[in-house]
């Protein structure tokens, strides 16, 4: 049974720990958070045992993979980068009640949640979220720390720039362009392409900042 560190104790993390626990040949080794206050305690039954130090100081190997359960796509990507560039490797989650099609590349510390369906020819990157029940349609492009929230449809030939956030229960068109960290709102439409940085509400989308 493979090892796997979670870093980080959020309501995500939460998540992050059933998928593996359902998966059943994932063990959780230990879990990992900066907030010296944590240190010590346990959360979901497990303990966490320190904070990056743990990693410099050998308490946690590299033949251990993990995974960073944080939430914000720039803390999760931060976090992420820090362990690659330390040696250790990230490992993907991806739940038994998940649909994953054919030709489909999941990247390392990706996490596909409970009801989620990513259908073939699709590329998931590194580090990002496919929240509860979304859909990602074929031939889409999700490059690395995105988060695409619960209940969103995103149509095929899609691609969705690093560290975006698309909101819970929004949809994007066929083919649609989104840049580099845009904030796409809960429950919005995007039809038209948005350039990096951007934040979009509304059906169909408009650019509030």
């Amino acid at each position: 049974m493979k090892k796997i560190f979670v870093f980080g104790t959020s309501g995500h993390s939460k998540v992050v720990i059933d998928i593996l626990e359902r998966i059943g040949n994932q063990k959780v080794a230990a879990l990992v958070d900066d907030d010296s206050a944590l240190w010590g305690k346990t959360f979901f039954d497990y303990s966490i045992v320190g904070g990056r130090r743990c990693f410099l100081d050998g308490i946690i190997s590299r033949d251990t993979m993990g995974i960073v359960a944080i939430g914000d796509n720039r803390t999760r990507l931060s976090v992420a980068d820090w362990l690659i560039g330390n040696g250790f490797s990230l490992s993907s989650a991806i739940h038994p009640h998940a649909q994953v099609g054919r030709d489909v590349h999941i990247g390392a510390g990706a996490v596909v949640m409970a009801g989620a369906i990513i259908n073939p020819g699709a590329w998931i990157g590194d580090n990002v979220v496919i929240n509860t029940g979304a859909t990602i349609d074929h031939d889409c492009m999700i490059e690395r720390g995105v988060h695409v929230a619960p209940g969103c449809n995103v149509c095929g030939g899609v691609s969705v720039g690093e560290g975006s956030l698309v909101g819970t229960g929004s949809a994007i068109i066929p083919g649609v362009e989104i840049g580099k960290y845009v904030t796409v709102g809960a429950g919005s439409t995007i039809i038209d392409p948005i350039h990096d940085g951007k934040t979009v509400v509304g059906s169909p989308g408009r650019i509030v900042r």
